[in-house]
């Protein structure tokens, strides 16, 4: 097979380096022609005048610095030409580098690179966050209500448009394909608690499922689905719940002209601001274990309503009876004022020392 040809091979070797460096460009290209220009001094006084290498080091600095100081030693006439043309690059250069470092500063891009690593530092600490794949319309919305919720939200989004306004809303973030391996692991998903996949199309979604399921298979994932045939595909890629935001968004519609009532007390439970729903796990060393709604004094205690109560095994109880017994393991649903949920989440997780 034929080698490509040379000039092929520089575009390739141009295309690597704008990969790899970005608004930076500029400023290593010119940092390279300012080593070419550096090499060719060093080759005009050591072979073609014939002068030691320190003596040569030395004439070269002071050339390209312009200093003017005297010369080490006298030149040739064929000499000089060759030291005139190692000034005009040397100068030209130095312009250029000058002029790039500026464009830099003035642009704001080293601050960028400084805001990244922090940026990147802060992500590789993080542990037990969530990560949005996707700051849309839907991506929007998730990232807002967990971050009001009081959780540590990870954005991750390649559209520079909403970049700019995740930097302005304050948000942790990454800018790249929420389906690249590397992405993933740079936004913590080994240490997330769980992964929303919220972008646009469906195949972008299943891939961000099937990546984050590789390297967490314990992780939670909601995904979203613009298709009802795209739902069982996501399921099965590995996440638990699939929403599809068109369906459930034509419900509340309809619900709305229904049963309006109801759907403004759902608003109000799940805005949390006078009344809250909340969910919470039973754990094994906790005092409502083995005890009835009755006998547990959720009610009296805390000021809270236990409208169901889901059991492994045997699934959502509604409206249980006051001889209802809750055992280790059952996530209790309750319905109260927010203030109150403190000391019950408290004693659900056996957190709180038991009643003498």
């Amino acid at each position: 097979m034929p080698l490509p040809s040379k000039p092929w091979r520089l575009s390739a070797v141009f295309l690597w380096l704008r990969l790899r460096c970005g608004p930076f460009l500029p400023l290593v290209v010119s940092a390279l022609v300012l080593l070419g220009v550096f090499l060719y001094g060093m080759f005009v006084f050591v072979v073609v005048e014939g002068w030691n290498f320190l003596d040569s080091f030395y004439q070269v600095v002071i050339t390209l610095s312009t200093v003017g100081f005297m010369e080490v030693h006298p030149l040739s006439e064929h000499g000089r030409l060759l030291v005139a043309i190692l000034i005009l690059l040397g100068v030209g250069t130095f312009a250029y580098l000058v002029g790039a470092m500026t464009q830099i500063i003035v642009d704001g891009k080293l601050h960028d690179l400084w805001g990244k690593r922090k940026m990147h530092k802060i992500l590789a600490t993080l542990e037990g966050h969530y990560i949005v794949c996707g700051f849309g319309r839907i991506g929007q919305v998730v990232a807002q209500e967990m971050r009001q919720a009081g959780q540590t939200v990870v954005v991750i989004e390649r559209e520079p448009e909403l970049l700019t306004e995740l930097q302005a809303q304050g948000y942790l973030f990454l800018a790249g394909d929420a389906s690249a391996d590397d992405t993933l692991l740079a936004a913590g998903v080994e240490r997330a608690r769980g992964l929303f996949a919220c972008v646009d199309t469906d195949a972008e979604n299943v891939f961000i499922t099937l990546s984050a399921r590789q390297f967490r298979p314990d992780i939670t994932i909601v995904a979203r689905a613009d298709r009802p045939d795209a739902v069982a595909k996501l399921e099965r890629a590995g996440a638990h719940r699939v929403i599809t935001p068109h369906h459930i968004g034509g419900r509340r519609i309809a619900q709305v002209m229904l049963r309006p009532t109801v759907t403004d007390f759902m608003d109000l439970a799940l805005q949390g601001k006078n009344l809250q729903m909340e969910a919470a796990c039973v754990a094994s060393n906790s005092s409502l274990a083995g005890t009835t709604l009755a006998t547990s004094g959720i009610r009296p205690r805390f000021g809270l309503m236990i409208i169901a109560i889901d059991k492994p095994g045997v699934g959502m109880i509604f409206n249980p009876q006051p001889d209802q017994v809750i055992a280790a393991g059952d996530t209790l649903i309750a319905v109260g004022p927010p203030e109150n949920f403190a000391a019950f989440q408290a004693e659900v997780h056996g957190e709180t020392e038991p009643t003498p």
